[in-house]
């Protein structure tokens, strides 16, 4: 099936097969006779599509199963007043034109009659065996009369449970649903409006994950149709205006007289063929909610927006060769290039996107990718066959390796995310509200763990949604986080390809704050803290407390400096200056003490300033032609130094680290703690020191403390001179 711009009223089918009359087939299916040594004529299409994917294929299997369900849906009818025969009929037809394998079609035969007729699940399994057994109880829908307005929520819950083991499941949903969308005008306009809305919200974006296009693509623009129908006839007349050889009117610059994408693709197919690359160069039509996403964002529509240029090969290189020959011969638009074949989408997607101007001005967009690849892009997971058979060979095998939740497409990152939360939302209507807005996140990313794992998270989710995804409710005591490397706070916004490593407090009965739930957007991370939450009530809410975000904490002294006293001069390590009775100070941006490299400026006064050599203040000082003083450290070894230590707040770390201190023998000169932020705590201390080569073996000491994550010498921004 191609995402072409159709009538949503009229079944997409592929070119050049005729029209399908179900309602005849339904006739037929009732009437018709029946040879034991040949398929009954009512599925005779359903066969003919299925052998155009599988010519091995056995059918026996479903002449069986098309005997059981036109025998135990016969006297039913449709509110269309055709018989109920044509709807699992149509159902398997649109998987059979998508490929999939016999297990599937012989579901989707039967996927109504243990919901609507008296065959039991029991026969099912007797007659089919378990798998089709699975697939259709994955699809039968709980009674009304045992759940109530829940029925509704529950259902699709125990959907995504049975699709969690068996993706096949979903996409007999989602082409039982497409066939119902085809023929929703019998229904008031209130209960279309109804199926249409959840349609949009939770069956579309289930085919987006799972790739189906030509399944979404549709449901789009029947969806379009019910919930939009002055956007929808606007648009379809722009469709109809643009139309090659119709000279037709609208909105301003819609009017098109030729087919500008004709020209382009007549151009590409010359370019490659004197390239030597063999390729198909199609034209694709945009479906109706393309085309009026398009508008709604350039505000006047070209003639080249009705469509893309499709141009499929054989193999993954000549992809790239073919995208070098276009953006050789045609002026590239470098913005609209994406490469999803070497970072495939989440949903099994590759292909390369470009655009180039061709004669005129007129600006094409090219879809780049072999004929495998536009297998998948249009039939997802149905597509791979059945993909639960090692030694399967029906469908095409994905080229990601093995290493991840991405790389399965039986189980992919989303559906394990959706799987884990909804085993923690016991309510309907909390499980309803949180899987369309779980489905609403359309894009993913996947972060790096330390140990060579991944995690695939939603686009825009933080260290906080890390933490839930890699450790479940373990991430309850979560303290802190290095992103690639540095230390982050756990609000931080992860990009894709992050390396996100994650540090648990020792204590297991710390929590998280309330402050966690403005930076979690994962259903995961949102149920396990509220959870938490609720269940204490009473707790010091974010273990070592919390603030208002943004909000940087006044710093609370421990113990008073003496009075006077400049906690970055030191005092007590003597400096040898070439100029005699001046005033010499140690700098406060970067503190320096024997042995340090230093160098002097003279200031206001005539004191002088010793700073470090790599001070950044140097840089500026000499860069502005400042002269510098020779200076040096003299025989004293005794510092004065002040110290900055980075910590994670836990019960007595403030006695282990002036133990540290203490056992270094140095002493405690002055000290401020500030108040924790985000669990983090900022310990100032400034400290003499016996002799100034302690100082390495100092700050490792404290480095040691557990807790402690970094040690650094104060720097402090450099006053004007």
């Amino acid at each position: 099936m191609s995402a072409e711009a159709t009538d949503p009223g009229a079944p997409i089918r592929r070119r050049g097969r005729p029209r399908i009359d179900l309602r005849r087939l339904g006739r037929v299916a009732l009437l018709g006779p029946v040879s034991r040594d040949r398929l009954p004529d009512a599925i005779g299409h359903v066969a003919e599509a299925h052998r155009a994917h599988h010519p091995d294929a056995d059918l026996s299997v479903l002449h069986k199963a098309y005997v059981l369900a036109e025998s135990s849906h016969r006297g039913q009818m449709r509110k269309s007043g055709e018989p109920y025969i044509t709807h699992p009929l149509a159902v398997t037809l649109i998987l059979a034109e998508l490929g999939a394998e016999t297990t599937t079609l012989t579901a989707s035969l039967l996927h109504d009659t243990v919901e609507d007729t008296d065959v039991t699940l029991d026969q099912v399994r007797e007659q089919f065996g378990e798998e089709v057994c699975y697939l259709v109880d994955g699809v039968t829908k709980l009674e009304k009369v045992d759940y109530g307005a829940a029925a509704e929520p529950e259902t699709f819950r125990k959907m995504l449970v049975a699709t969690g083991d068996d993706v096949r499941v979903m996409s007999i949903k989602l082409a039982d649903r497409l066939h119902n969308m085809r023929t929703l005008g019998v229904m008031r306009p209130e209960k279309q409006a109804r199926i249409a809305k959840v349609t949009r919200d939770v069956l579309i974006p289930l085919a987006e994950r799972l790739g189906v296009q030509a399944l979404k693509t549709e449901l789009e623009d029947l969806v379009f149709a019910i919930l939009h129908p002055e956007e929808y006839e606007r648009t379809r007349a722009l469709i109809a205006a643009a139309s090659p050889g119709s000279a037709a009117s609208g909105e301003a610059g819609a009017t098109v007289t030729d087919d500008p994408l004709s020209a382009i693709a007549e151009n590409v197919r010359a370019v490659l063929r004197d390239a030597g690359i063999p390729a198909e160069v199609l034209i694709r039509p945009r479906h109706y909610v393309s085309v009026h996403r398009v508008r709604i964002k350039r505000g006047e529509l070209r003639g080249t927006d009705f469509g893309r240029l499709l141009v499929l090969v054989g193999e993954d290189a000549d992809c790239y060769g073919v995208l070098g020959e276009l953006h050789t011969c045609f002026t590239p638009v470098i913005s609209e290039f994406k490469d999803f074949i070497a970072a495939p989408k989440f949903n099994l997607y590759q292909s390369l996107h470009t655009a180039v101007v061709g004669p005129g001005g007129a600006v094409a967009e090219v879809l780049i990718r072999t004929h495998r690849m536009h297998k998948v892009a249009e039939a997802g997971v149905i597509a791979l066959g059945n993909p639960y058979t090692a030694d399967s060979t029906s469908g095409p095998q994905t080229a990601e390796p093995a290493d991840g939740e991405r790389a399965d497409p039986t189980r992919p990152g989303w559906l394990s995310r959706l799987l884990a939360w909804q085993q923690s939302a016991p309510d309907p209507d909390t499980f309803w509200t949180t899987l369309r807005a779980d489905l609403a996140e359309d894009r993913e990313i996947t972060v790096f763990r330390t140990d060579g794992g991944t995690l695939g998270l939603p686009a825009g989710a933080s260290c906080v949604d890390a933490a839930y995804a890699q450790y479940g409710d373990k991430a309850h005591s979560c303290i802190g986080v290095r992103v690639n490397g540095r230390l982050a706070r756990l609000s931080t916004v992860l990009s894709d390809g992050d390396t996100v490593q994650l540090l648990l407090a020792e204590d297991a009965t710390s929590g998280p704050s309330p402050d966690w739930l403005d930076h979690a957007r994962t259903p995961a991370a949102r149920i396990a803290i509220t959870g938490w939450l609720g269940a204490h009530p009473q707790a010091p809410q974010g273990s070592y407390g919390s603030r208002p975000a943004g909000r940087r904490p006044d710093p609370q002294p421990m113990a008073s400096a003496p009075s006077g006293s400049d906690r970055s001069v030191d005092r007590a390590a003597t400096v040898v200056v070439g100029r005699p009775d001046a005033t010499v100070r140690l700098a406060g941006c970067c503190t320096p003490v024997p042995p340090d490299a230093v160098t002097g400026f003279t200031v206001r006064g005539g004191a002088v300033t010793v700073h470090r050599q790599e001070c950044p203040a140097v840089a500026r000082m000499l860069a502005a032609g400042r002269t510098t003083v020779a200076v040096g450290w003299g025989d004293a070894a005794a510092c004065r130094v002040t110290l900055v230590a980075e910590s994670f707040g836990r019960p007595r770390l403030l006695a282990d680290l002036t133990e540290a201190i203490a056992a270094a023998d140095a002493a405690i000169i002055a000290a401020t703690v500030e108040p924790p932020s985000e669990q983090r705590v900022r310990h100032t201390y400034t400290l003499q020191l016996p002799d100034a080569a302690g100082l390495p073996s100092l700050m490792r000491a404290m480095r040691d403390v557990p807790g402690v994550y970094d040690v650094s010498r104060a720097q402090h921004p450099a006053a004007a001179v």
